[in-house]
């Protein structure tokens, strides 16, 4: 059984910066501009929500990610390692427990 890998497309900052603006310009709908670019209408409407919403922190980039973001990357990555250490020292208690007579 083969497994489906999704490939995702990635956009400059200008290239998103400038599909908005053509969208939300009155020459043409935002479908048609959407189908023009290549991009599915749902992101292009998706980036005119994050623009309008903070301009100043819209699309990031990778590696870019807003303080909220980058707080729920260290967080996780600190749960990850706490659960680990978790897992070790289950397994020591165990192994004294009943390695005991």
């Amino acid at each position: 059984m083969a497994s489906e890998q999704r490939s995702y497309r990635s956009y400059t900052h200008e290239c998103k910066l400038e599909a908005v603006r053509l969208s939300e310009s009155d020459e043409k709908s935002v479908a048609q501009i959407a189908r023009d670019l290549g991009i599915p209408e749902r992101v292009l409407y998706k980036w005119r929500q994050q623009l309008r919403a903070r301009p100043e922190q819209a699309f990031p980039g990778k590696g870019h990610q807003t303080d909220l973001e980058e707080e729920n990357r260290r967080l996780r990555h600190e749960l990850e390692a706490v659960r680990q250490e978790r897992e070790v020292l289950k397994k020591v208690v165990a192994i004294f427990s009943h390695g005991l007579p």
